[in-house]
């Protein structure tokens, strides 16, 4: 077991400074994912981990020794790359064992982990096998079989799963989940696709432009995201944002005006006051498209917190288990996510239901979460 800490750390390549700052804490057993668009720099940040990427400046420790000058064979760290990095003319076994015959363990030794880790992966049957007749899923099998041979105290993961398709991504992420939970290291896990890192990790770094934009929980993350960056990163489709404006409206409740197509304002009420708001009450409201619904009475009297107003539909999308739609609220297009049955038709002029409950407001000039009054 071990934990990770990262004290403002910066790394500049020439001119190009890539991380600007960084500071995380991974506690013991705790997997952690790193996400963000391509270039922000984690991968970056996963490397300087690993030894394989020099510090600019800043601190890293593994379990409060400080490493930033420990070569990587001596950070007991194992890594899992994108490419799997497997030798071809080596059968599975052989890849899995390398490792272990450079460093000198004995055969007998070398046996029982190599029995252990392919019952846990389910592999035994393919360890005579050379890369080449593997399929991507098995490959990668072969490559956490190498990294968990060596039983190091901090496992890395640099986006293993992006050479595989959809449904086998799906199959491998289930499989690390529960390999995780299992072996119970402590891991750091490098991704672009924020689905992996919501279903994977315990905490997740979201990373923009070198700098970590919020460290939290995937619930929190997801709910209340730190600024328009994290909201529209996180989650498929992206929240909608819609530029309004506080006003107090019957009998003082504090409402998000949104100026609509034909000229009116659409009042949304609001069921988290902000604790406080921009000078002129602009703001930006970002609603998850999944609290956009069809309004009914019964609905309303389910969720007390649920805003109503009509809006054209633009384009249907039948996806099986639900239907995304393409609205127009204003100037800005809204997507929502929809019960197939029930769900708009294109053309339509949906009765339409905002759950302002889960809302988040945003200042439009600093881009951050406003938090709420309680």
């Amino acid at each position: 077991m071990a934990t990770l800490t990262i004290k403002g750390v910066h790394k500049r390549f020439g001119p190009v400074e890539v991380l600007k700052g960084i500071d995380i804490e991974a506690r013991d057993g705790e997997f952690v994912a790193l996400v963000g668009p391509s270039g922000c720099g984690k991968s970056t940040l996963l490397a300087m981990i690993a030894g394989l990427e020099t510090v600019t400046s800043g601190q890293i420790f593994i379990d409060e020794r400080l490493v930033n000058a420990v070569a990587p064979k001596d950070r007991d760290i194992a890594m899992v790359f994108q490419s799997y990095a497997l030798y071809p003319t080596m059968t599975a076994r052989q890849n899995i064992t390398f490792g272990m015959e450079s460093g000198g363990v004995p055969r007998k030794d070398q046996d029982e982990q190599i029995a252990r880790v392919a019952q846990l992966l389910q592999i035994e049957p393919l360890l005579s096998r050379k890369p080449g007749q593997l399929s991507g899923g098995q490959r990668q099998r072969v490559a956490m079989g190498r990294a968990l041979v060596r039983n190091s105290k901090l496992f890395l993961f640099d986006e293993p799963l992006s050479n595989l398709d959809a449904k086998l991504r799906v199959d491998m992420r289930a499989e690390i989940k529960k390999l995780h939970q299992r072996v119970g290291k402590t891991t750091i896990y490098v991704t672009h696709d924020q689905v992996e890192a919501m279903t994977l990790a315990s905490r997740i770094a979201v990373m923009h432009q070198g700098s970590v934009q919020q460290f939290d929980i995937p619930k929190r993350v997801y709910a209340r995201p730190a600024n328009t960056f994290v909201a529209g990163f996180m989650g498929s489709p992206s929240m909608n944002f819609l530029d309004g404006r506080l006003a107090a409206r019957d009998g003082g409740a504090l409402c998000v005006e949104i100026p609509l197509a034909d000229g009116s304002v659409a009042a949304l009420p609001l069921a988290r006051p902000p604790a406080t708001a921009p000078a002129d009450g602009k703001v930006v409201l970002g609603i998850r498209p999944e609290h956009l619904y069809r309004y009914d009475a019964e609905l309303k009297a389910k969720k007390p917190a649920l805003a109503r107003l009509t809006a054209p539909v633009e384009l249907v999308e039948p996806t099986g288990a639900e239907t995304v739609a393409n609205l127009r609220i204003g100037g800005r297009e809204v997507v929502g996510r929809f019960d197939p049955d029930g769900a708009p038709e294109a053309g339509e002029q949906l009765d339409l239901g905002i759950d302002m409950a889960p809302a988040c407001l945003f200042d439009p000039v600093s881009q951050e979460l406003i938090p709420d009054a309680s």
